[in-house]
Order: C-alpha cells, then structure tokens, then sequence
C-alpha cells in the first residue's frame, strides 16, 4: 500500500530530473557554441580630454547616423570606434601603458583594428603625435590616411598630419617608420620627413627635418603629456637624440614593477596611492582616500556597445583599477589587486557584480575580489549577450559581498547619471543574505529597462554638416586588411578602409628626395609648427592666437612668391617714372636706375621677409621658434651639410633608470632604448 502511494511521487521526481538533466544538456551546448566566438578586441583609454572632443560608438556608426557625444577623460573606446578633437581642442590616448597618442586640434581619428599584435588607426583630417614605447614581435602599428598607411617599425615618436594642399606630412622624430600605397613601400628613418603629395602616395618627397622645428615638436608633445614632471629639455632636439627615453613612463613610474604594462592608466597610479606587500595577495595599490572611500561609486555608468554597462570613473587615476584585477578590503582599506605583471590582462567594462533587490526600484554593485570569476561577453545588435567561456554568470559567493558598505545601491532611474553620493542608499548586510547576484546587467529586466532606454542622447554633440560629410566620405589606406570583429563584421567597409594590393608591398616607392639639399616642405612644417602653437595659446584664452589661426594659413601659403615680387617692386617704380620723363632726362635716369637697382634690391629683401612672418609672429603670445627661422632660410642650403650627423647620433640610453624591466619584457618585443 505504501508502495502505491509513493509511486507518484517518484514519477514526479524521475520527470523533474530528467527535465533538470535536459536542460542542463541545453545550457552546455548552448555555451560550448559561443566558447568558439572570437575573442573581444582590446580597448583603449581617453586619459586627457581639453575642449570638445567628441566620440562616436560603433553601433550608431552608419553613413546615415553617426551620433556623437561629448567625450570625457576615463572613457573607454575600442574597434570602431571614432574620435574627433573640435576647434582649440585636444585630447590625449593610451592605447596601452606605453603606447600613446596626442590629438591636435580638428583632428579625426578612427579606430580600425585593436588586438595583442594589431593597432590599425585611420587618420583623416588634422594631426597627431604618436608615442610608441613598446612593440611587441610582429606586431602592427598602423595609422591609415587617404595617401597611404604609415606603419611604426619601431619604438619611437612620430608625427602624421596633413598640410594645406592635402598631403599628409610623416615625422620621425625618433624611431623607423614606412609607408605603403598603391606606388610601392618605402622607409623613413629618424630625422626625417616624407611628404605623401598623391592619393595612395603617386607623388612622394623625402627631406631632412630641420632641427628647430623638430625640437619645437617634440617639446610641444612632452609638456602636454607630463605637464606636472616634464622640464623642458627635450626643446634641443639633439638632447632629446641622445637621451629619448628619460620620460617613459615604463622606467620612471614604480607601478611597472607590479603590474603589467599592458594596462592603460597604470602611469596614473603612482601619484595618487601607494604600493605596500599585502599579505597574502603580494603587492597591491592602495589609493590615498579616507577610509569611508568605497570602489565604483564616484563616476557614471555608460551603456558602451558591444560591452554593455561600463564604469567611467571621475577619479583622476580611476581607469586602470576598474577595468582590470580585483578589489579587497583589509584592514578596513580598499587595495587593488592587479593580475601578475607576466600576464595580458583582459579588459572588462567593470569588474563588478550586480545585485537585484526585493524592491524593484533599487539596483546595486559590488567590486569583485580575488578568486570571483568573471564572464567574458559581447552583445549583438538586439543586446542579447554573448558569452565567451562557460562562467556561471550567477555565482552563490561573492569575495566582498559581506564587507560593510562594500554595496553600492541607488535607484534604478538614476542609473545612467553621474553617482551622487546623496543617492546612494544603505542596505542592512542581512538582507544581502537573500540576494543573488549576477555578473550580467541585462539578465535583470528592471536594469535591463533602464540601460536600453537611457543609453543615448546624454551629452550629444553635432558636427558640423560639412565636417561629418568629410569623415564619412574619406577613404583611407590600409597595408592589411582589418580582422572583422564578430559583433562588426562590416566595420572596414563602414570606416572606408581599403587594403593595399599584395604587388604594390613589394615594389620600391619612387620619391623626390631632398635631404641634401633646400626642401620646399620645410615651410609647410614651420606654418603647421604655428598653427599648433596658435591653438595651443587659443585654448588657454589667448584670442589673439585664434583670430589669426586662418589668417596664417594664407599668409604660410604666400610667403614664398611674396619676397621675389617686393625684390621687383623698386626697379618697376623706377621705370615707370623713367617713361614719363622727357627724352633728353631717359638716359639719365637710366643710368641712376643701373646703378641704384642693387642697392635697392639688398634693403627689400629683409623687409620682405619680415613681410613673410610677421603677421603669425604677431598672433602668438609665446616666443616661438618659427620667428627667427625665416631669416635663415636662404643660407639653409649651406648649413645642411654637417645636420645629418648631428641627427644620426645615436642615444645614450636614459639618464637615470630606476629599475630593470620585467623579464617577460626586456627579453621579448621591442620598446624604447632598444632600438638604434
């Protein structure tokens, strides 16, 4: 009889298992489809932002929709997407914690491919210095123009901007860099400046750069970059020669030593914490807060695609801690642990776990700690997840979920906005014991809700129409063709980007070349050297500077016709008054004229060269080196015998080197200081 009644039950039960069993058989397959996905692309780091700088997420990257919207400094950005620098503005990349950018202003820059090996960059209107510090074996570091593509083979800086005829204006202030286009290849070694006249570099002319203007550049891009610890030395180009690699980051910040520099932001560390020996987790970071500081609660979270929900930290050193390594408390203190200094660390949107309470109104976040898993994952175009590796996205534990004050609440309306600290609820520990966590947002519908509805249109910035027609319409150069992201499979169409034919690698590029010689693309870098200059001084207030910005183009692109016409203007003047004199005064003044022509033609060649500069000299506020260089320009050609061997120098390795490098590095790759 009992027998009997149990039998319904245990069929009941045989069927749930067997439920639970087929379900758990479709959960596995449905993961192990998506382990084979391609692996996300990296990101990079906004690490400076002066002015209007606006970006452009790849998901509303079609010809007919390119939104924008206001960049700020912690923003993470990545393949596809695009950055463009407004007039007086700047802004400053980390590519990695030794690879670097600088925008000058009206500047657009795209990003093409982003991988371990592969940086792919389109340049299609301004100028920018890049910095690379470190190249790993067969690694790609390209920036494509509409001329062709520039590619860096080797650790060095190096300048890639356009002039006013549409050429694209390659420096090597240091390093080896080439170029590739539909005419063939060729090498741009250091001190040296290819002029790419023709689209997919048809016309080509190679000179010398001219020492004052190289120095200028490279000063220009230090003071900018480390403006609270650069001194000005590299002004002289041959001191910056001999000793590149004084300000690398690499051997002057002590956060090197402990974590690895594939990180961006890890140059930020040192001035805002300190590293101690935790025990247990080695060394660990520590930011100089007071103890009530919590992780991830000054910033705002951005709806960053294919990511999802990203934190964008407020704090000055708030990139690298969030999007890599693990939080713990010890010591009711708050240290970041990043991974082994040997390791590639993949980058998250954020290292946190969300939490989902009983009122359906409030949504909270916990920093993950050391041994909590993380889930890899993408987002398609509908926001349906896709997850790279088998990670339970629902763990039971959480490391900091049962430190105090460790969980961030706010209500759900206000995700999505800049964290006020007013909004931030407490939330008795007790009642976390009943919650369950998720490592992905969108798996809960009330944040799910808000993130889709309240992702965009916040901080929107419009181009203007014939700017954005520019960038979309320009087509760039690349030596490879880029690998399609699994989320983008359409993003070197949608950024214009065309490979160049296999053939044209291997043949060797035909250039003017006029290193020995007077160049007549030593102008076009002293206007551009002014410009910058002008645009710097406008952005701190200077409107002198910014009124004569267009002015000087015109006055740079006249200058060398100018001074042969003023040379004339005397002897004209002498022969119209000649023509008008009776016939027994013309033999006269004929003579006068022969014997006069010399005199006046030694005084108009100083007036007409002071002609030439003046009016840019006149809108700069600070000295600039581009002023005494006009004089000079005519015995140029004599001087530029003895310039190469100043140039060729090799360097003497930094002055001071507080550290080795980490095994891993020195012995692998390519950085600064190895190369000739």
């Amino acid at each position: 009889m009992n027998r009997i009644k149990l039998w319904p039950h245990a069929t009941v039960l045989a069927a749930v298992v067997a439920l639970v069993a087929g379900l758990g058989v479709w959960f596995y397959a449905k993961h192990e489809q998506t382990v084979t996905a391609a692996a996300l692309p990296n990101a990079a780091r906004i690490q400076r932002v002066d002015g209007e700088v606006a970006l452009s997420n790849s998901a509303a990257n079609t010809d007919a929709n390119a939104e924008w919207r206001a960049a700020t400094a912690n923003q993470p950005f990545s393949v596809g997407d695009r950055i463009y620098t407004r007039e007086n503005s700047h802004a400053s990349l980390a590519f990695n914690g030794r690879n670097f950018a600088r925008l000058d202003p009206n500047t657009s820059l795209d990003v093409v491919s982003f991988g371990d090996r592969r940086t792919q960059l389109a340049l299609r209107d301004g100028s920018a210095m890049f910095d690379v510090g470190y190249l790993q074996p067969d690694e790609l570091f390209e920036v494509a123009t509409p001329n062709g593509a520039v590619d860096f083979d080797q650790p060095g800086l190096y300048n890639v901007g356009f002039n006013n005829n549409g050429g694209v204006l390659v420096s090597v202030l240091s390093g080896l860099a080439r170029v590739v286009g539909s005419g063939g290849s060729s090498q741009i070694n250091k001190g040296e400046m290819l002029t790419l006249l023709g689209l997919a570099a048809s016309e080509v002319a190679l000179s010398r750069l001219n020492g004052r203007d190289a120095g200028y550049q490279v000063d220009n891009y230090y003071r900018y970059q480390y403006p609270n610890s650069y001194d000005g030395r590299y002004s002289n180009y041959d001191a910056y020669l001999s000793d590149p690699n004084y300000y690398d980051p690499y051997r002057r910040n002590a956060s090197y030593q402990y974590a690895s520099s594939y990180i961006p932001g890890l140059n930020d560390l040192d001035a805002y914490g300190d590293w101690q020996n935790v025990n247990g987790y080695g060394y660990a970071w520590r930011p100089r807060v007071d103890s009530s500081w919590v992780p991830y609660q000054q910033g705002v979270w951005t709806n960053d695609y294919p990511y999802g929900p990203t934190w964008v930290s407020s704090e000055s050193w708030g990139y690298a801690p969030y999007h890599y390594g693990r939080w713990a408390n010890v010591g009711n203190q708050w240290y970041w642990i990043p991974d082994a200094v040997n390791t590639t660390p993949q980058y998250a949107p954020a290292l946190v776990a969300f939490v989902s309470l009983n009122d359906q109104n409030q949504i909270g976040w916990v920093p993950l700690g050391p041994g909590d898993s993380y889930a890899p994952r993408y987002y398609d175009n509908n926001w349906q997840p896709q997850y790279l590796t088998r990670t339970n996205v629902a763990p039971t534990q959480l490391f900091n979920l049962a430190i105090p004050g460790s969980v961030t609440v706010v209500p759900v309306d206000a995700f999505g906005r800049v964290i006020d600290p007013r909004s931030v609820r407490r939330i008795d520990q007790q009642a976390l014991a009943s919650v369950r966590p998720t490592l992905d947002p969108l798996t809960l519908t009330p944040l799910r809700n808000a993130v889709l509805n309240s992702a965009w249109g916040r901080g929107k910035i419009d181009l203007p129409p014939g700017i954005a027609k520019k960038l979309n319409e320009t087509h760039v150069v690349v030596s490879t063709a880029p690998v399609a992201p699994p989320f983008r499979k359409d993003l070197a169409k949608a950024l214009r980007a065309e490979p160049v034919p296999d053939e044209a690698k291997n043949q060797k590029l035909k250039f003017k070349d006029e290193r020995n010689g007077e160049t007549a693309q030593q102008p076009d870098a002293g206007r551009k050297q002014q410009l910058d200059a002008q645009a710097g001084e406008a952005s701190r207030g200077n409107k002198d500077a910014k009124d004569a910005g267009r002015p000087a183009r015109v006055v740079g692109q006249a200058q060398t016709a100018e001074a042969p016409k003023q040379q004339k203007a005397p002897e004209q003047i002498q022969r119209k008054a000649a023509a008008a004199a009776p016939q027994a005064q013309r033999q006269a003044a004929s003579q006068a004229r022969r014997q006069a022509a010399p005199q006046a033609q030694r005084q108009a060649a100083p007036r007409a060269q002071g002609a030439r500069v003046g009016h840019p000299a006149k809108a700069v506020a600070a000295p600039q080196p581009a002023k005494p260089r006009a004089p000079q320009e005519a015995p140029r050609k004599a001087a530029a015998a003895p310039q190469p061997a100043k140039q060729e120098a090799k360097p003497q390795g930094p002055a001071k080197q507080e550290r080795k490098p980490p095994p891993a590095q020195s012995t692998q790759g390519k950085g600064k200081g190895k190369h000739p």
